[in-house]
């Protein structure tokens, strides 16, 4: 598995952003029929910049494409065009020591977040996740984007929230950013409108589900061409901005550490 850029801080909020990266193995570099501007297009890239919101922070930089650890691990490598967005993403079947690979790299990512996540618990009696991604609004086309009812400028996914859990930090958090101006606008922001959160989300809920709290955090690519995968920095550091602001308002209501 590749590096993995880990901040580890003391107080109970964890940021992760494991589509940020774009790094394929040797052994699937000959098999991949995508090009790498085809795979950009489906990262999540400077998802990693916005990771340093929270003092602990988990960047990934393997491509979605060699390991989605946002899907369950036997799903976790795209097969076929189903799985991928309609694209054929390989020239052949990968061979079984190139799925173990995929499946070890998701297996060691976990066994890391549940040692961070673990010692939040211990430490300060939970802790509160962001897990970052982005998502795209131009599929058509370049000049063809889907309409705006239909993709909130960014998605906060609590599908798998347990049901009785506090929603003060859910609440904070949308109304910080539902105040935020980006570009000279208040931002869209909606709750489980596009997305609800995938296996990560889930992961962290079934595991910790009295002292974890995951946010699946979508963003609409309008800071971006996600075609030629040119980022506005002005606006890709306001919506850091306001992400960070909503941290903030969230560590009011997170755990605190244990005196």
């Amino acid at each position: 598995m590749a590096t993995l850029a880990t901040r580890l801080g003391s107080c109970p909020l964890i940021a992760t952003a494991i589509h940020d990266g774009h790094a394929l193995r040797e052994d699937l570099r000959d098999v991949i029929a995508l090009s790498d501007a085809e795979r950009r297009r489906e990262e999540d890239p400077f998802t990693g910049r916005w990771a340093s919101i929270c003092p602990t922070s988990i960047v990934v930089p393997s491509s979605r494409f060699q390991v989605d650890l946002n899907r369950p691990r036997e799903a976790s490598v795209y097969r076929t065009p189903q799985e991928a967005w309609g694209l054929a993403v390989w020239k052949r079947p990968l061979s079984d020591a190139q799925l173990f690979s995929a499946f070890a790299e998701h297996d060691a990512f976990y066994a890391l977040l549940a040692r961070i996540c673990d010692e939040k618990v211990e430490g300060c009696g939970g802790f509160v996740l962001f897990d970052l991604h982005s998502y795209n609004h131009r599929r058509q086309g370049p000049e063809q984007p889907d309409p705006a009812w239909l993709c909130p400028d960014v998605n906060l996914g609590t599908g798998s929230v347990p049901p009785g859990r506090s929603r003060e930090p859910i609440e904070r958090w949308l109304a910080v950013l539902r105040e935020a101006r980006v570009g000279g606008r208040r931002l869209d922001v909606r709750e489980n409108a596009k997305f609800r959160g995938g296996y990560l989300s889930r992961w962290v809920h079934a595991r910790y589900p009295e002292t974890g709290l995951a946010l699946a955090i979508e963003v609409k690519k309008f800071f971006m061409d996600e075609w030629t995968g040119i980022a506005d920095e002005a606006l890709l550091e306001e919506v850091k901005n306001a992400l960070a602001a909503g941290v903030e308002a969230v560590a009011g209501a997170a755990p605190q550490r244990a005196s």
